[in-house]
Formats: structure tokens, sequence, C-alpha cells
């Protein structure tokens, strides 16, 4: 693979005084000094709302008062995270973070905290609200203005739920988010809003602006012809108990030729599997092997289900094309919002790309995260890059 610095359809150009979106991390580990770290490039007069990705490694809860204090009242919502993907390109254990400036964005978010009862009617009245808040800002018009970013509880298993009541709700309103990690421990993920960090929750941030913008999500893999049929599953929790009535931690081993002891985060990244509808492929990523030789998913999964093995193509290569088809239309980046699935970044690291890897999310102006899984438009997604473009230019309403 080609390790050269990727470079963009259009060179960006010099960040002006008047920056709609401005970017800062901190890799302090100490809450306050993170904090202060992040206030000092992102306060100004015109700073409207912040968003920001977290190393759960932090005291959380004194990160979240540390924020509160440091950036008085402004608009605060985030998440942790299985790695952040900074300004100067992939990073663990810091903070990352976007300031929006309200003379381009009006950003308002809302917190849910009980995935397990959304209905399609509270969905609309949270969407109506959102957008009704945006309206009043006065920035641009809604339609073909806006976008929706959701924000989820990356152990909670409802994203599929979550995600079909919501995107009903947004109609035609451009959606995708990440769901949220905890540096890969699979112990306890967090989104913040409304002053604190919580579990069990998701946070769904509506953003209206005035500039040009394109939400999209990708990956690098290709479909093999080996299939594997889900004969037995607990749908609840995620778990596939036989692949083609075989235990199916023993079948998807038998598949990508290892033993059963030697499955491990590295071999569910480079072997895949996934659903194929209508000619496109979603990727249910493998989370874990369970003692009685299940296999944990990220995504649903249920009897009945073909899954299709998958094999990897240049990971870079792939999300360079992506982005220079949208830049093509746009025209150079101001920023892209990432939401990267933490296995893509496990087979970055594996191959000993990381450097490039970090090259080509800085000149793209990529800042986001490392995910426990993406979305777009009411798809739950794995193994993806998904995010939106913002452009440079005014767009037209």
């Amino acid at each position: 693979m080609d390790n050269d610095l990727p470079v963009p359809a259009e060179s960006a150009p010099p960040i002006a005084c008047h920056d709609a979106a401005l970017v800062a991390h901190s890799a302090s580990r100490d809450p306050d000094m993170a904090a202060q770290d992040l206030a000092r490039r992102l306060l100004h007069p015109w700073l409207g709302s912040v968003l920001f990705f977290c190393s759960a490694e932090y005291d959380l809860e004194a990160l979240g008062q540390a924020l509160e204090q440091h950036f008085g009242g402004v608009t605060l919502c985030g998440c942790t995270t299985a790695g952040e993907i900074t300004d100067e390109g992939y990073s663990r254990g810091g903070i990352t973070a976007i300031g929006f400036d309200q003379r381009d964005f009006a950003v308002d978010y809302a917190v849910i905290d009980d995935l397990e009862g959304v209905s399609l009617l509270a969905a609309q009245q949270l969407t109506d609200r959102l957008l009704d808040n945006c309206r009043q800002a006065g920035i641009a018009p809604i339609k073909e203005h806006t976008f929706a970013l959701t924000l989820l509880d990356g152990l909670s298993a409802s994203e599929e739920r979550v995600l079909a009541t919501l995107n009903a709700a947004l109609g035609s309103i451009p959606h995708f988010g990440g769901s949220a990690g905890d540096d890969n421990r699979l112990a306890g993920t967090h989104v913040y809003g409304n002053g604190r960090f919580r579990a069990g929750a998701a946070v769904v941030v509506m953003v209206n602006t005035v500039l040009d913008f394109e939400v999209f999500t990708t990956h690098h893999l290709r479909s093999l012809d080996d299939k594997l049929v889900v004969t037995a599953a607990d749908r609840e929790h995620r778990r596939v108990i036989e692949l083609n009535a075989e235990p199916a931690a023993e079948e998807y081993a038998r598949l990508v030729g290892c033993q059963v002891d030697d499955l491990d985060e590295e071999t569910f990244a480079r072997h895949p599997l996934a659903v194929r509808l209508h000619d496109h492929a979603y990727v249910r990523s493998i989370q874990r092997v369970n003692e009685d030789l299940s296999l944990s998913f990220y995504c649903a999964v249920e009897n009945g289900i073909v899954l299709t093995a998958m094999r990897a193509a240049p990971i870079l290569d792939d999300l360079r094309d992506v982005l220079d088809e949208i830049i093509a239309r746009l025209g150079s980046p101001r920023l892209v919002i990432g939401c990267d699935c933490f296995l893509r970044r496990l087979e970055i690291e594996a191959d000993g790309v990381s450097d490039a890897a970090s090259a080509l999310l800085r000149a793209y102006r990529v800042v986001g995260f490392n995910t426990y899984g993406e979305q777009c438009n009411g798809m739950h997604l794995n193994q993806t890059f998904t995010g939106v473009v913002i452009g440079q230019t005014r767009r037209g309403g």
C-alpha cells in the first residue's frame, strides 16, 4: 500500500479568522487541564456549541464538571470512544472537540434516557422540537440545510430499534452517527448531554447550517463465495449459537482457517461477515467468543439469515477515493466529522499503516472517533467509515 501523504482533490485553504468550525484536542489525562486546553483553542464570542469525543479512561464525572466550568454555558455534547481522531490523526487516551460558530451553525440536541421505550410519537416530538429550535435561530432553511448526528451507548444493544424509530421521524433529513466506545474494554460506554455522562442513553444532535455538506458511508470489504447460515440465535442479546447447524465459533474458525482458541479481535477485523440486501453488503462484526462457543455480534442477528464471508480491499485507498468523489462535488472540505469503526483501526494498526492513515485523516481535515458501530440513515452498521463532509461554500436555499 502506498504510504505517501494523501492529498485531497483540492488543497485546503488557510484557516480564516472567521472559521465556522474550529477543532482542538488535548492529550492531558487531567480532566481540568484537558478542558482548559480545549477552551483555550475553541472559546470565542461567537462560539455556539461544542461536540467532543473523549477516552473512557478519564474520571468522567470530573471531566464533565470541568468542561461545563470552562465553557461557561456553551452547548456541550459528546461521547466516550475506542480511540479519537484529532486534527493530527489517530490518537488514544485524550479528548478531541469541534466548536461550531453560531453565525454558520444552529445546533441543538436532546438526550434519550430510555432506549427501550422509544416510541415513534416520542421520536417525532423530539425531532420537531430540535427542528423548531434550529429554525428559530434563523441561520438557514431547514430543508436541504440540516443533518442529524446520533451518539448511542455502544453496549446497549438498542441501536436497531432506536435508529429505525428516529429515521421514521427524521424523514428526508440525512442522518449519521456512531456508538460510543470504551477503549476496547467492552465494560461501559457513555454519552454526554445535559451536563453529565450517562450510560444506556443516546444523544440526538440536530445541525442546521448555511454550508454545503454531504453525509456518506463506506467500507473496504468485498464479498466472497463462502456462506454461513444462522441456524440458532439469541436475537435479543445479538448472540449466534449455531452456524450451519454447528457450534458458531467452531464453524467460523473453520471458515477462516484457524483454531477456536486463536479467534481474537484482529481475526474478526480481517474476516468479517455480512448480510446482503439489494446488492449491498451490510457487515455484521463479531464482538467475542463465548464459553459455550457462541459468538456475540455488534449488530442484530436472527435465525435464518445468511452471512457472507468478506475480504478486505486496501482500506486507505477506499476512504481516499470516496472522499475525493465528494470533494469533486463540494470542493475542499472545511471539516469532515468521522465515525470510524474500531475494527478498521485494529486492521490499520496490524498492517503497520497507522502513520499513513493519520496523514490521510489530517489531509482531509477529519475529526471524530473510533466507534463500536456506525449509523447511516436509520441503518446500524459495522466496519464502516461513516460521517459528513462539510464544505467551504454556502449552500443555496
